[in-house]
């Protein structure tokens, strides 16, 4: 269980809210391509599908934010916003028009265009499943375990950091779609109806302030109060320090 917390945190946070959302959706840092390749192979892992057609929804989500185009408007019920979008083919989605319209920027990029062929999803999935089994193998051998008892620690290890952590991710996500546009409060008076949510703040490393987010929307902050926590934006922050991220979008002033 703590290989899937660990995992799912890191992953999360890197992958999906830093590398897919905050990058290259909304543009709000910018980092060395090999750390941006990197962060994006992190959010593969996550199966949350390719980085071009994550980033062309979520920039349609905003365009039509809680409107019948919506792909995930909780409006249309909690099930449909948290995961029965996912379920129903939207012919809206489509890659090739969604792509044309929201991720030609994303798609400028050769790496990501290699990314949309081949299988690479699933290659990168299935490698990072034989890393999982390599790593709990070594770390059972280390502690002296006799192979009968190596090789069961090091499934349980694929079962916890790959399958339950990718699970806990999907949600964490989804309840972004969900959650944030059903309950919380509003520190801004958008046209659409995102909320801030604490729980999916504390859940999403700082997701959850979605009030914020659609009010400004390539801020790299959410968390605009000094009590609404943002690790997601204090770890772009660590990597300015480090010399990883710069020209960091913060929040602009707004009427609340």
């Amino acid at each position: 269980m703590i290989v899937a917390i660990v995992a799912a945190r890191l992953s999360g946070l890197l992958g999906i809210n830093i590398g897919y959302h905050r990058l290259l959706t909304h543009r709000g840092f910018k980092c060395p391509k090999w750390l941006e390749h990197t962060l994006v192979v992190i959010a593969i892992c996550c199966a949350e599908d390719t980085p071009a057609r994550w980033v062309a929804v979520h920039r349609r989500h905003h365009e039509k934010s809680d409107e019948q185009p919506d792909p995930h408007s909780p409006l249309a019920g909690f099930l449909w916003g948290h995961i029965g979008w996912l379920l129903v083919k939207n012919p809206d989605l489509s890659r090739l028009g969604i792509y044309d319209r929201y991720a030609k920027d994303i798609l400028r990029d050769p790496f990501y265009v290699a990314l949309e062929r081949n299988f690479w999803q699933l290659k990168i999935v299935l490698i990072q499943i034989n890393l999982f089994f390599l790593v709990g193998l070594a770390i059972a051998l280390m502690q002296d375990q006799a192979w009968a008892d190596a090789l069961p620690f090091a499934l349980s290890f694929v079962v916890w950091g790959v399958f339950v952590r990718t699970v806990f991710v999907w949600h964490q996500t989804w309840a972004v779609n969900s959650l944030t546009h059903m309950w919380g409060y509003r520190s801004y008076a958008t046209d659409e109806d995102s909320r801030n949510n604490w729980f999916v703040g504390l859940l999403a490393h700082g997701e959850g302030w979605h009030n914020n987010h659609h009010a400004d929307q390539r801020s790299a902050r959410h968390g605009h109060r000094w009590w609404e926590i943002d690790t997601t934006y204090l770890t772009i922050r660590l990597l300015a320090k480090l010399g990883l991220a710069w020209d960091i979008v913060t929040p602009r002033p707004l009427k609340q």
